[in-house]
């Protein structure tokens, strides 16, 4: 039996799971959480597998995280719901609806294509296991490690916010980084589908990222021919956080 992932439920209304990207988690999705749910929605913020609270695993790729979703809608009596997925966690929604297209009322998207994206966070996951956990005495001491590795203050601190004290109250990362460090090819990969998702769809893609390009629209056309897409201004991959205003406007037209 695979466990359950873990979530936070807020609020009541139409149903919408949210799902964050690679070493992301549902905290990354808290503060639009709450604005969906002041607009009608019961918001699942939910934790894949081998992120965050969730639990850890060895198996790990799109099939098998479209699954956990399946069976996370099913403990909790969900028969359609409404998905956001950004990065990782857009795979995972694309890859669901395509598998279970009579459990999806609307997919969006947030700045990732079904296409193939070669390995490209390495120097994040070689910073990672470069830091010694054995005795880590602080966030700051874990940020000295890291600087020697990512120069990027954001993605420290979007990394550091991982970090978390365990049963002996000793600071580790809540991802599995073995496993996730192994992964990087599934990671990447397309989605396995080649059936398509027939519902609404909305691709929203940020105007400095080069995750989604004119190139990929004929693939996800192919799989998603009524999709939409567009583009949120002022905004890298991290769109949802880097222009949240604009983000959570585009979503609630296209969700209502």
């Amino acid at each position: 039996m695979t466990p359950l992932l873990n979530s936070v439920i807020i609020g009541e209304g139409r149903p919408l799971c949210i799902l964050h990207g690679f070493l992301g988690m549902l905290d990354n999705w808290k503060t639009l959480g709450n604005s969906f749910a002041d607009n009608g929605f019961c918001v699942h913020l939910i934790d894949q597998r081998n992120h965050g609270k969730s639990f850890h695993s060895p198996d790990f790729n799109y099939d098998i995280l479209s699954n956990d979703l399946l069976n996370y809608l099913d403990h909790h009596h969900i028969e359609k719901t409404n998905v956001i997925g950004h990065s990782m966690g857009g795979k995972t929604a694309m890859q669901f609806a395509c598998s279970y297209p009579e459990r999806m009322e609307k997919l969006l998207v947030a700045d990732i294509a079904p296409k193939f994206y070669p390995p490209h966070h390495q120097e994040i996951i070689n910073g990672l296991n470069a830091v010694d956990t054995t005795n880590l005495k602080s966030r700051k001491d874990a940020d000295e490690q890291l600087k020697k590795h990512i120069s990027n203050t954001g993605i420290r601190q979007f990394l550091l916010k991982n970090l978390d004290r365990d049963e002996n109250k000793k600071l580790c990362f809540k991802f599995n980084l073995a496993v996730l460090s192994e992964k990087m090819e599934e990671i990447g990969d397309n989605i396995s589908s080649t059936e398509s998702f027939n519902g609404p769809t909305l691709f929203l893609r940020g105007d400095r990222s080069e995750y989604i390009t004119d190139n990929d629209n004929e693939a996800i056309y192919r799989h998603f021919p009524k999709a939409k897409i567009q583009t949120i201004e002022n905004a890298g991959h991290w769109l949802h956080a880097e222009n949240p205003t604009q983000f959570l406007s585009k979503s609630l037209v296209f969700f209502n």
